[in-house]
Formats: structure tokens, C-alpha cells, sequence
């Protein structure tokens, strides 16, 4: 359902050894809204839902609303350095537009709710 690359899986392993609390894990979900119609958010988190599907990939706990989840099939997730800084990458093939910033979407059969001003 989705995938995280190697360097990806590796920053965020990071990320949760520097927190403080016990049993974290990467909760990716989407929102309506972002200038495209839906707009990702991806966070460590520590508590789960009843109607979370949860997901074993490159050695995480990854958990997924049911309602996030018929957006995010097929979903890539890599991290890339760059002089500026690093940062993480999605390819969600899902998406028949997007927004210049990336982080906004529309599928072929869902519209979301664009708002221009979250870009």
C-alpha cells in the first residue's frame, strides 16, 4: 500500500530515537483543503485509533486513517539532502494534480475542498 525508501525509513527511525516517548510511530493521513483540493500530514504520533489501518514498512510502524487510506494506496515516500537542507518526498500516483508547493492534490475521482491560501 505504501512504501518508504531506504533513506526515508532511516530519517525518521532518527527522528523517533530522539524523542522522549515510548511507542511512537508515523501516522500519514490527508485532509481536505491545500490549494489542490487535499493536503498531506505525516507526524510521528503514539496513539491509535480503532478504525486505523496499520502497516509494517522498512521496519516502521506505520498507521493510516480508513478514510486517508483510499488516497495514499501505491504511495512513495523518499528523503532527499540537498544544499538547502533535506526533506521528505511524495509520489502518490493517486494524484492527477497537484500544487506547486507538493503538498496539495486532487484524484480523478475526488475534488477535496481547494483552499488557494494553504499553498
Amino acid at each position: 500500500m505504501i512504501s518508504i525508501s531506504e533513506t526515508a525509513g532511516d530519517k525518521i527511525q532518527e527522528m523517533i530515537a530522539a524523542e522522549e516517548t515510548p511507542n511512537l510511530f508515523l501516522r500519514i493521513g490527508v485532509q481536505e483543503g491545500g490549494c489542490s483540493g487535499f493536503s498531506y500530514g505525516m507526524g510521528l504520533d503514539d496513539e491509535q485509533h480503532e478504525d486505523d489501518q496499520v502497516l509494517e514498512v522498512q521496519g516502521l510502524k506505520v498507521v493510516v486513517d480508513s478514510e486517508s487510506a483510499k488516497y495514499l494506496r501505491g504511495l512513495e515516500i523518499d528523503y532527499k539532502e540537498s544544499a538547502m537542507g533535506g526533506g521528505f518526498t511524495i509520489h502518490n500516483p493517486n494524484a492527477i494534480a497537484t500544487c506547486g508547493c507538493g503538498s496539495s492534490f486532487r484524484t480523478a475521482t475526488d475534488a477535496g475542498k481547494p483552499n488557494p491560501e494553504q499553498c
